[in-house]
Parts: C-alpha cells; structure tokens; sequence
C-alpha cells in the first residue's frame, strides 16, 4: 500500500478549505485581478490563466504529488485564493506519510491581513500533524520575498536556512532564472506551542470580524 495524498474539506471560522475544482476558477480569476503589488515573487495567474492553472493543478494531483485547495471566505462565500499540499515524503513505510509541505499558496488582496492566512495554516497543519502523524511541515518561499517570509514566521514556522539555485524564479523579467529559497518548518514537537500561538490569532481576527472588543 501506498500513502495517498487526499486533502478533505477543512472548515474554521473564517474560511473553508475546499479540493480545487473548475467551479472554483471564477472567482479566483476576479481574486487574482485584484491588486497585484503584493504578488512580486510568486506566481499568481491572470484572469485568463485561470482555468488552465486549475488544469494543471488538478495533473499534479492525479500524478499524486499535490492536493490542491480553493480558500473559501466565509464571509462572503467566494473563493478568495488558493493553498497546497505539495512534496508528500514517506521514509519508514510506504503507507505512512513522514513530512509535507504546505506552498502554491496566493489570497486576493482584500483577503490579506483579516486571518483568513492564519487559520488556513491552522487547518492544513493541524490536519497534517494530528491525522497524517507527520514528522514536520515545511514551507519555502523566494529568499528576496520578504512579505512572505513575514507571513511565514507569522504562523509559527522556524527559519531553517537559504538553499541557493534551488528552484525557478516567479519573478517577473527574471523567466529562465534560478530562485534562492528560504526554507521554514514546524516540527511535530513544535506543533502544540505553534497551534496555541495560531489558534489565539485566528480567535482575535474572528472577533475583530464580528465587530467584538478585542484586548
């Protein structure tokens, strides 16, 4: 037996995870048209890609290497940008997933900011260490890209180095370049400290939503 990589719905307060489908590809092309800046090093497709970025997702995930997700708004109930889970690594046994990565990750820019971040790491890191059993999780981004390196730390994850030439660079003019990616991770003994620390943000931001006082 071989693990299968499958992500089911993941529901919080704020978003809902749900598997990549083409029904999703409207709202992330109006999503991805919104205010660009924010998308430097990291590849976001335009409106018009939109369907054949769903297509090619969607061939990762039947070749069993990513699980694919729409990010669900719950206050709005559009799909407001898109999450993985990507590199599925087994070395004890076949059947037994060891380590995963969470990346192709991009939110619209009114989405940014409002916790919608947060708990989606939330959900994908809880539902990884406490089903799956994983060993650690790890994310990376473009070495340059200090917004998302920011966001990353937000969530927990410990800086582990810079691993030079290590993949294509999504910067734009740089097509045919080598990337150097920062490397970030949480461990299975990590985890609990890094769920309290999420688990407390995601319930600020979803008291900020509902109008709560927060202190």
């Amino acid at each position: 037996m071989t693990f299968k990589l499958e992500g089911p719905v993941l529901e919080g307060a704020l978003v809902r995870l749900e598997p990549l489908e083409h029904r999703h590809a409207v709202d992330l092309a109006v999503a991805a048209e919104e205010d660009r800046d924010t998308y430097a090093f990291t590849w976001v497709p335009r409106a018009d890609e939109v369907a054949a970025y769903v297509d090619t997702q969607l061939g990762r995930a039947a070749a069993g290497r990513l699980a694919p997700y729409a990010q669900i708004s719950l206050a709005t109930g559009r799909a407001v940008g898109a999450t993985a889970y990507w590199d599925p690594r087994s070395w004890h046994t076949d059947d037994r997933l060891d380590a995963i990565e969470v990346g192709f990750t991009w939110l619209a820019r009114s989405a940014q900011g409002t916790g919608v971040n947060a708990e989606s790491k939330l959900l994908l890191f809880r539902h990884a260490f406490e089903e799956w059993g994983v060993a650690r999780v790890d994310l990376k981004t473009d070495a340059r890209n200090s917004r998302s390196r920011a966001a990353i730390q937000s969530v927990g994850a410990r800086f582990e180095g810079v691993l030079r030439n290590w993949s294509r660079s999504w910067a734009p003019g740089e097509e045919g370049r080598l990337r150097d990616s920062a490397i970030y991770s949480i461990t299975a003994e990590e985890w609990p400290e890094c769920r309290s620390l999420l688990e407390a943000r995601v319930a600020r931001k979803s008291a900020q939503a509902a109008g709560e006082t927060v202190r």
